[in-house]
């Protein structure tokens, strides 16, 4: 039987040392990385925090130890770690020294926003502006999809009123300022479009052509994308400053998380412009560059792969969700999560991670594999890791 000290530094110290790379790098702020992990899945404290609180020598140490065990290069422990415990400082101290800049400010204006898709994303962001007071054209591919947007809102909004918050007035208000929308031409005015449609990369190519032609010059066109090339969308129009990714989590109207994601030919004003309107609508905004898995899923995917790969050394699945969240606090155990999130969702994110990085210790462990050969989805097929 594994103790859950075994289980902790199993999984949750190679994230730890995988949030200390990731900064290292100088992909994204310690603030960032922290701020993502707490409100993008709701750990109770960001990965930096939990090092800086056992201690730099320390999580050395003992990765130092799961590398010799292991081989894994993963398991190595980052090279920043050796330098903040010989430095006596901490992560807290790098996050202090880097300031925390001004606060970001709308450079366009922004009044009229559109969202493209019905789906449960663009429907909850749909909602997020409009509750933030903003006139929102959304457009779908038959009026039951667009029904399908009102209808979820009215149901968030009469649940928010039984509960006390908000009234029918607050409620009309909100719906008023919706237009769904058959044809793409009804967005031609608006100041910012944000796309939740399907996650292939010809169907939004072929979307980001056609907002190219149909949306006034200087709008922002953004991408909720959590996994394609962002670069690539921008590519297929005459405006790459223009465009930029917005990383809503699910279901947006209660998740605070939006990573806003630039390219190298996103220009400044836009990407200050967009996390000026994250924080407008309620959000709180990380900045990231343009790679698979931004700081979320390169951070959470990973960890749940070493689960299963943990898994299928022997120990029992109970144990390991219970020990992860008795010993680190996470909300959920990883299976529980998988379950959540889907079973084919995590095999194509963990696909796509082990492609970008080329990491063996990233390829999808075998398991992961065969649930979704299996049909065993999660919640949603009544059968994962754990069955429903």
């Amino acid at each position: 039987m594994t103790s859950n000290e075994q289980i902790f530094n199993t999984l949750v110290l190679p994230y730890l040392n995988h949030a200390v790379r990731t900064y290292e790098s100088g992909y994204a702020s310690v603030a960032d990385i922290d701020a993502a992990m707490r409100f993008g899945c709701g750990y109770p404290k960001g990965p930096l925090t939990v090092v800086d609180e056992i201690g730099a020598a320390e999580v050395r140490d003992r990765l130092a130890a799961r590398y010799a065990e292991t081989g894994d290069h993963l398991h190595q422990p980052a090279d920043l770690l050796e330098k903040l415990a010989a430095d006596g400082r901490t992560f807290a101290d790098e996050a202090a020294a880097a300031g925390a800049g001004a606060a970001p400010e709308l450079k366009h204006d922004i009044t009229r926003v559109g969202v493209v898709g019905t789906g449960t994303m663009a429907s909850g962001i749909v909602q997020v502006f409009a509750q933030a007071g903003y006139d929102v054209v959304f457009v779908g591919r038959s009026q039951d999809k667009l029904d399908g947007v009102v209808g979820y809102i009215t149901k968030n909004l009469d649940r928010a009123i039984a509960k006390g918050k908000g009234t029918e007035a607050d409620k009309e208000a909100l719906l008023g300022r919706l237009t769904g929308a058959l044809e793409r031409d009804a967005l031609a005015d608006v100041d910012i479009v944000v796309e939740a449609i399907a996650e292939d990369l010809e169907v939004k190519l072929e979307l980001f052509r056609d907002l190219d032609k149909i949306v006034k010059p200087g709008a922002i066109l953004a991408t909720t994308t959590s996994s394609l090339p962002i670069t690539k969308l921008g590519e297929a129009t005459g405006r790459p400053q223009d465009v930029i990714g917005m990383h809503f989590f699910n279901p947006a109207p209660v998740m605070k998380l939006v990573e806003v994601i630039t390219t190298s030919a996103t220009s400044a004003e836009v990407d200050e412009t967009v996390r000026a309107l994250t924080a407008k609508v309620g959000k709180v905004g990380v900045s990231a560059g343009d790679r698979a898995g931004f700081i979320v899923n390169l951070l959470l995917f990973p960890y749940l792969n070493d689960a299963v790969k943990l898994a299928e050394s022997g120990e029992e699945l109970a144990t390991i969700d219970a020990a992860i969240k008795e010993t680190a606090g996470f909300p959920m155990g990883p299976f529980e999560l998988l379950d959540v999130v889907g079973n084919d969702v995590s095999l194509a994110i963990q696909k796509e991670l082990h492609g970008e990085f080329g990491e063996p210790g990233f390829a999808p462990a075998k398991t992961l594999e065969d649930k979704v050969t299996a049909g065993e989805l999660g919640r949603k097929t009544g059968k994962g890791f754990h069955t429903y």
